[in-house]
């Protein structure tokens, strides 16, 4: 695996309460450029989807935040941010290790393990979407996890080594700016396609029947598709199609 430069704007924290936040706010102050990546050592309320906490043990993995100004994309395609972002965090983990998958939305998986979740905040504008701050939360070097989380993993426990995180970061960060730029000059729709049909090819549980709970109980179905705009559509065992919007049906690990 080839070394790359590190050519990304960094503020590295001892400690912030969320790197989200923390470069939301120097957003709001001033002129920040994109890519810009803001990076803890330890977050005291990282903030994830549906409210909850990342659990991260001081130093040992990566929490960051990175900032784009998608004013290209009308606000309709900003699932497209969602599964850039997933897919170039998919990338880089391949570089260490195999059977890496997208849960749908945007959480990584190593096998039925969590590696990695993702937080994405959208600011939108008549034109579109004026700014993303995208927060990831990757377990590198953890090798022993207290939360109730039901199943976390980290690379040192997949690979058995003490890893690098600005390697990791790095990469991703190399992977999100080819598939950005890509979208950026897409007049023809190619980039968006591409994302659309690796995004599609990354998923977990992608074939088969699973579990899964909606708002009516729990029932089994396949994956047919995910929409443009990230609907998650099922077909569950009567043969009928069921869409959902994010939060709206969960998996059964």
């Amino acid at each position: 695996m080839a070394t790359i430069p590190f050519t990304f704007p960094l503020t590295t924290l001892d400690e912030t309460d969320s790197t989200n936040r923390y470069l939301t706010h120097l957003c709001d102050q001033g002129n920040v450029a994109e890519y810009t990546i803001v990076r803890a050592d330890y977050q005291t309320a990282g903030k994830g989807q549906r409210g909850n906490t990342w659990e991260s043990e001081r130093g040992k993995n990566l929490l960051f935040s990175f900032v784009l100004y998608p004013t290209f994309l009308e606000a309709r395609r900003q699932f497209l941010l969602s599964q850039l972002t997933a897919l170039a965090v998919k990338e880089a983990l391949e570089l260490w290790t195999d059977d890496i998958r997208i849960k749908w939305p945007n959480d990584i998986y190593w096998n039925e393990k969590k590696i990695c979740g993702l937080l994405i905040e959208n600011e939108l504008s008549a034109e579109g979407i004026a700014r993303s701050i995208i927060g990831i939360g990757l377990n590198v070097n953890q090798e022993i996890f207290h939360s109730d989380a039901p199943n976390p993993v980290s690379l040192r426990q997949i690979t058995g080594l003490e890893e690098n995180p600005m390697e990791i970061l790095a990469h991703i960060l190399t992977y999100t700016r080819w598939f950005y730029e890509g979208l950026r000059q897409d007049e023809d729709g190619a980039m968006a396609s591409l994302i659309a049909r690796q995004y599609h090819l990354s998923l977990f549980r992608r074939e088969g029947w699973h579990p899964y709970e909606d708002a009516t109980g729990r029932f089994i179905a396949r994956l047919l598709r995910v929409e443009e705009d990230g609907r998650y559509i099922l077909q569950d065992e009567a043969g009928k199609e069921r869409g959902y919007l994010f939060k709206e049906v969960q998996y059964i690990l």
